[in-house]
């Protein structure tokens, strides 16, 4: 089975961290606590975090693989799960409601939307058809 390269990843992860973190220091020294900043303010936690945690999840898609393994599309999208995680912890820190019970809740609810979505994507996987005329 061939092995997928980081390579299509370092760009995107490299240009979302220096957007992400490079705006959030931007927004944070630069700007006034308006409304339109604030929003500003979790798109940008959303990209950095996103692109962080990237190559993390691409790590332990290459050392625990799964089958049928990983494609591109489910990295990134529990990447951006990790960015949309920190992004409603920090909106709901604005009022003062995380508690250890949300931030466990809230994890617990995204692991499971992501594990029916990996239960049905391996329920539609087909194993490739190998063609027994044809040996290559």
């Amino acid at each position: 089975m061939p092995t997928q390269s980081f390579r299509p990843y370092a760009i995107s992860s490299l240009v979302l961290i220096l957007a992400g973190w490079g705006g959030l220091f931007a927004v944070v020294n630069y700007s006034a606590p308006f409304v339109g900043f604030r929003f500003i303010f979790f798109a940008l936690i959303i990209l950095a975090l996103t692109g962080t945690v990237l190559p993390i999840v691409y790590f332990f898609h290459r050392r625990f693989p799964a089958e049928p393994p990983a494609e591109s599309n489910v990295i990134v999208r529990q990447a951006a799960w990790f960015g949309a995680y920190g992004a409603t912890l920090a909106w709901l820190q604005l009022g003062r409601l995380v508690t250890v019970y949300v931030i466990l809740g809230l994890a617990g609810g995204l692991f499971a939307i992501e594990y029916f979505l990996r239960l049905r994507e391996r329920a539609r996987w087909s194993p490739p058809v190998i063609d027994d005329d044809n040996p290559s």
